[in-house]
């Protein structure tokens, strides 16, 4: 897989749904459009929400990957 490079990080450990998703639509809203997110997430629920809803607002989900026995991270490029 090519390096992504990181423009934003968003640490949402601690944090469930619906907030997760909010406030990683409210960053992402900040950012310009080709720049990428990576947000941590522990709470599992949120590790299926976050990138189905952000792929419902039309962005590009690049990956989610488990990088701890209990904290995903989810990459995301904006597109619009």
């Amino acid at each position: 897989m090519e390096k992504i490079n990181i423009d934003r990080e968003l640490d949402l450990r601690g944090e469930v749904c619906p907030f997760t998703f909010v406030k990683s639509k409210l960053i992402i809203e900040q950012m310009d459009n080709g720049q990428v997110l990576r947000v941590l997430l522990d709470y599992k629920p949120s590790v299926e929400n976050v990138p189905k809803s952000m792929r419902e607002e039309g962005q590009e989900v690049i990956d989610i990957k488990q990088i701890e026995p209990n904290l995903w991270e989810v990459i995301i490029r904006k597109v619009r």
